[in-house]
Parts: C-alpha cells; structure tokens; sequence
C-alpha cells in the first residue's frame, strides 16, 4: 500500500488516495486485456472437473483451486496482512517473514465483499469479455482470473481508506456523525456521492481503453496504431458501473456504519 508512509494522518489523504486508485485503473484494464486473449474455457468454473492430490477431497473448480493455492503462497510472504489486501479463500498459513509495521490507519473491521466481486465476474465479465469456445489454456485463464480478481478487489476495498478520509473531513464530520447515529444510509451514500468524479472516472476508464487496447505499429515515418481493439471498450465502462463504483459504495457505507463502534 504505497501511499502508506510518515504521519497516518498525511497517509490518508483523498488526492493520494486518488492517485493510487487512478494507478489501480491501468493496473484492472491491462489485466483485463490479457484475460480476454483466452477463450471463456468453462471447463475452469465447473466443479468437480480434476482431482486434486493433498487436497483433503476437494471437489470445487480449478479457478477455486487454482486460487486458494496462489493466495496460500501470498499469505507466506504477508500478502494478507496488508490493510488494503483481502483474501477470497481460507484458511490460510501464516507468514513465514516478519510483519511490517502498518500505521493504524481504519477502525478494525471485517468487511469483505470478495464473493460479490466473484459473482460478478464470473456471471457478467468472463461471457462478455472473451471469446466463446475452449481452447484449452486453463493454466493461462486461471492465472489472468486471478490477476483480474485481486486487482479488482484491492480496488473496490480501498473504500475503506476512502470513507475514513471524507469521515476525516472536519466540514463533515458533523453530518457523518449524525448519519451513522441515525443509520441513516441513503443520507451517508449521499454525502459520499460526487457524480462529476464518477462521470469524470468514466470518462477516463473509455479513454484509457481505447489508448491500451490498440496495438501500436511502427514503420519509418510514423507510430500508427491499429483499428482492432484488443478489448470492448464498453465492458470496461460497465464492470465500473455496475460492479467497481457500487461494490466500493457498499463498502464505505459498511465501514462509516461501524466507525464509532467501540
């Protein structure tokens, strides 16, 4: 968590909060871009499909599998104990280095909403994303899923980081306050609300698509890019709309319900 550093005060600032956000864009579209290279491959979200050696019987899908043994592997190296970093599976090992010392930056809390981010993805992104058919690079496929789910979750749950900023926010705190009193949450969703900035993110999410999605040609007189995109813009735009923006809400208004829990 890079803006992390000095006082927790200055760490958690909303323009640095944006700039890693903005950064965790790139970081989504390019995963995306790669994933959509492989055909949909339904055979890696059917259950029961392989056998898995020590693996105490376990019969759910590759991407499952696949998943829960990248994310063991992460949580040797603290991956988890990050404050912007959230598991899908579990149990999982515990580090085998020292922790770092975090500052405490948000009230304790175990807000996760990984398997919405999950159902989503797999319901809405994987069929409108890729190619139909199978052609049988389930290695490859679960690998991307994997990149896209974890880019996508640290995304959406920097929310957190996010409310506890505009709660900081001395003008509105008050109203904060009053809010959570009443659990008054289409009040709190309100306040935390800046369509410009959501138009403006949408507008720069097509933007970037169109720019990363070309292929840049060059021949001795100039750089030209290609008209074939490498991805749907338009998928881009959705997955923000109907699963990043309000997925995050989600998770802002859960964290301002409970922030003056004791």
């Amino acid at each position: 968590m890079n803006f992390i550093s000095g006082k927790p005060e200055d760490s958690i600032s909303l323009p640095k909060l944006r700039n890693t956000l903005i950064r965790l864009e790139d970081t989504i579209i390019f995963a995306l871009i790669e994933r959509a290279q492989f055909s949909v491959n339904d055979n890696v979200y059917k259950p029961g499909m392989y056998k898995y050696e020590q693996s105490n019987g376990f019969d759910g899908t590759f991407l499952e599998y696949f998943l829960s043994e990248v994310e063991k592997v992460h949580a040797k190296v603290r991956r988890y104990q990050s404050p912007d970093e959230y598991p899908f599976t579990g149990p999982l090992p515990e580090p085998i280095i020292p922790p770092l010392n975090y500052p405490q930056i948000l009230k304790h809390n175990n807000i996760n909403v990984n398997d919405k981010i999950m159902k989503f993805y797999l319901e809405d992104i994987v069929p409108s994303l890729c190619m139909p058919g199978d052609d049988q690079n389930y290695g490859s496929t679960a690998t991307r899923d994997v990149e896209c789910l974890q880019a996508l979750s640290q995304r959406i749950h920097y929310g957190k980081f996010v409310a506890e900023a505009k709660f900081l926010d001395p003008k509105l705190q008050p109203k904060y306050i009053e809010y959570i009193k009443n659990r008054d949450v289409g009040a709190i969703e309100e306040l935390l609300t800046d369509k410009l900035v959501e138009e403006a993110l949408l507008k720069r999410l097509r933007r970037k698509a169109l720019i990363y999605g070309q292929d840049i040609e060059e021949n001795l007189n100039n750089l030209q890019t290609t008209k074939q995109l490498k991805i749907n813009v338009d998928i881009v735009v959705e997955l923000y709309e109907k699963c990043v923006i309000p997925l995050t809400k989600e998770v802002e208004i859960e964290y301002l319900l409970a922030r003056l829990d004791e």
